[in-house]
């Protein structure tokens, strides 16, 4: 019975949490948020590559390509202080929750297991005996 006081305080309260997509908050001072890069002053020395700690950063000094994996990355900045240029950044903003060029879409038919491709293959030609007359 002593329960029962706790819930009807807590249906007459405010809710604890809030709806994160639709209710957010500034960001605490000294956040680490997305990770930029302006790409016009890197020199693709890979010294990024080389110093994150969760390998997300990847770099082709032949392609001219720079690329990270925001889902692997674990906003540790080591990667912002190792860079000679300082063209590597910290932006104070939440990554969205998920990006749509990250939602998989089901397209066609779906795959088939290997024991199903098994069983429907063709059976393999028998060798032809040779009888020796």
């Amino acid at each position: 019975m002593y329960m029962l006081s706790n819930v009807l305080k807590n249906l007459s309260r405010k809710y604890a949490t809030r709806l994160y997509p639709f209710q957010t908050r500034p960001a605490f001072e000294g956040f680490r948020g997305r990770l930029v890069n302006k790409i016009e002053d890197c020199i693709f020395c890979k010294s990024c590559q080389i110093k994150c700690p969760s390998q997300c950063i990847t770099v082709d000094p032949k392609a001219g390509t720079w690329d990270c994996d925001p889902f692997a990355c674990v906003y540790c900045s080591v990667c912002v202080d190792a860079c000679p240029t300082q063209c590597l950044s910290m932006v104070n903003v939440h990554r969205a929750p998920a990006p749509e060029k990250f939602v998989v879409q089901l397209q066609g038919t779906p795959r088939r297991s290997k024991k199903a491709e098994k069983a429907e293959a063709p059976a393999a030609p028998q060798a032809a005996e040779t009888a020796s007359e």
